[in-house]
């Protein structure tokens, strides 16, 4: 079952960011197959190069094809365009999500229509934009990959006075190691916040966020691609669809299994099985009437629909009521 209504619900999105490179048609596009491939959410990066970085502000080690100011210019829509992918995510069926990286591009989401906010983890300690993103009083979704737990109380009590929030355990390592994506810090976070926890996924595979799901993040955030080839600082560390496909599947299937707990002591779905696996007590040879039972005159065979071998000692020691042929199922009646 999809669920697209509030933040609190679960949920999957596929973080397509910067990996358009541009393109407002490959936007389009890549909204259509995530929607496809089974997302909740779309999330992209919206950038306003000259409000976020200075000219020489450097460039990422995982990310070094082009200067960043110029690649933040080249791959920067329109207000025109966001509200046309905005709408083109209700279409798809998707819920239209963006991080914003400055005042300026809070402002331009207010005025695009956003429903909500992902707070990256580099703005964090951006107290002026947390700020900013409270005072729409919309959900938002915090990030926590390169913060301490005091910037991240700071960033939870500025937020708190906002919309409805959610934490998201993260780690700003691309890609992610296994021994770095911190899985003890969602019931950590749960239990100091009191808040729904997520998790924002930078492995490459699905082991982490299928664990994460496990542990109660309630949100799963995972990079999005056409291909892994593709150009960008985004696409090398990204999911393709196949994969994509199998990733939403498996949440679901945890989630379900979550939302459905099993009473061990109700046996009633196992009545049939239990008559067609289980073992009764079976005469191992013919038996004269009075003949007092002992446990070399039983074997244990199936069907399960007799006296349960588990009860094998309550026919020890009594009598044969009447003589029983070799293979006998036996019952009460058939005993003194």
């Amino acid at each position: 079952m999809r669920r697209r209504d509030s933040l609190g619900e679960m949920k999957i999105i596929a973080e397509i960011g910067s990996v358009h490179d541009g393109s407002f048609g490959n936007a389009c596009r890549l909204i259509d197959a995530a929607s496809a491939c089974g997302a909740d959410t779309v999330k992209f990066q919206t950038h306003i190069a000259e409000a976020e970085s200075l000219p020489d502000a450097p460039s990422p080690p995982y990310f070094k094809g082009e200067p960043r100011m110029d690649y933040f210019r080249r791959t920067a829509f329109t207000g025109d365009q966001w509200r046309a992918l905005k709408k083109h995510c209700a279409a798809a069926g998707v819920t239209f999500l963006s991080s914003p990286f400055s005042l300026e591009a809070v402002d331009l989401l207010e005025d695009v229509g956003v429903d909500s906010y992902k707070v990256p983890s580099g703005e964090v300690t951006n107290v002026p934009l947390l700020q900013r993103i409270a005072g729409t009083r919309k959900p938002a979704l915090l990030s926590s990959g390169m913060s301490d737990w005091a910037e991240l109380d700071r960033a939870v009590d500025t937020l708190r006075g906002g919309g409805s929030l959610t934490v998201m355990q993260c780690t700003t390592t691309y890609p992610c190691p296994p021994e770095r994506v911190g899985l003890n810090i969602i019931q950590e976070m749960r239990a100091r916040y009191g808040l729904p926890v997520g998790f924002s996924d930078h492995t490459l595979g699905p082991a982490a966020a299928f664990a994460a799901a496990s542990l109660g993040a309630e949100v799963v955030e995972k990079h999005f691609t056409f291909s892994r080839l593709m150009y960008g600082s985004d696409a090398a560390n990204a999911m393709e669809p196949a994969d994509f496909r199998a990733f939403t599947e498996g949440l679901h299937a945890i989630w379900a299994m979550q939302a459905n707990p099993v009473d061990k002591d109700d046996l009633a779905p196992f009545r049939e099985m239990k008559r067609i696996f289980e073992k009764s007590v079976v005469t191992a040879g013919p038996i004269a009437e009075g003949q007092v039972l002992e446990e070399k005159d039983l074997v244990f065979l199936k069907p399960g629909d007799g006296i349960s071998a588990a009860r094998y000692r309550t026919v020890v020691g009594r009598r044969a009521s009447k003589s029983l042929p070799i293979h006998h199922k036996i019952r009460e009646e058939d005993l003194t």
